[in-house]
């Protein structure tokens, strides 16, 4: 089995309809999500473990080719209901990073900037705690969503060192992972995260991850809404955000190019 040199990292974060195109930048239908993932998996992808990953990156044991991650920013209950059964059924882990101080809650961070002006339901304890024994992994997304390059030195330290310990409490682990809210940061933040105790982190820079990659900031490939499986595919195939068919034709042409003696000379 070939090995694989480089891996994506799907970013998704709510599993449920949309309402308006705002909402359709972040929300994937149910429906829609579970072709996503038979498409790939009739493609040969396989999900892999967060651990699997990161050990990848540390110069561990060697990945097939097709490996990729799936992960869920924020926590919605939705990723219970609609995500988990898909992801049950093929056998695949995945990630869902938690804010820790709204768990059971809504995503009131979004209030302002959703047109509807409305939020969604937070995945409780209960339910974190069964998806647990299902597959999911959990890890962090701050205490508050907070824009953490926003926040003083003690601040931000709260943020990181505070949800830690807050889900350690909650999942019977360290959370040895986080997500940055909003994919901020800084060389101050990743200073920050590292002293905080991360083993790794995920930005929401697209592209591939190879093993040289900075692993306080690991790429990830963010997945809409209005993604239909062909323009997902394409996305991990090219290790970006833009799935179109059109941006694909222009790569392709851009090659050709290339090798065309005379042309763009």
């Amino acid at each position: 089995m070939s090995q694989a040199t480089r891996v994506p990292v799907l970013m998704y974060h709510r599993v449920g309809e949309a309402h308006n195109a705002w909402e359709a930048r972040y929300a994937i239908s149910p429906e829609n999500f579970a072709a996503h993932m038979r498409a790939l998996a009739a493609k040969g992808y396989h999900a892999l473990d967060i651990d699997a990953l990161v050990d990848w990156l540390e110069g561990g044991e060697p990945l097939p080719e097709g490996a990729f991650l799936v992960t869920f920013d924020d926590g919605f209950r939705g990723v219970r209901e609609h995500a988990l059964p898909v992801l049950e059924k093929l056998g695949w882990p995945f990630t869902v990073f938690l804010v820790s101080d709204l768990i059971g809650g809504e995503d009131v961070w979004t209030k302002t900037a959703n047109p509807a002006g409305v939020t969604f339901p937070l995945l409780d304890a209960d339910e974190i705690r069964d998806m647990q024994q299902r597959g999911c992994r959990f890890h962090s997304h701050t205490r508050s969503h907070a824009s953490l390059p926003k926040l003083d030195d003690a601040a931000l330290a709260d943020q990181l060192r505070g949800s830690r310990e807050a889900l350690a409490g909650l999942l019977g682990h360290d959370a040895r992972y986080i997500a940055y809210p909003y994919g901020h940061l800084d060389e101050r933040v990743e200073a920050a995260t590292r002293a905080a105790g991360y083993r790794a982190a995920f930005a929401t820079q697209p592209g591939f991850n190879r093993r040289d990659v900075n692993r306080f900031r690991i790429r990830r490939i963010d997945v809409f809404g209005t993604d239909t499986p062909a323009m997902l595919t394409r996305k991990i195939h090219f290790g970006g955000n833009d799935g179109s068919l059109g941006h694909a034709l222009r790569y392709y042409l851009a090659r050709l190019a290339e090798h065309l003696p005379g042309v763009g000379r």
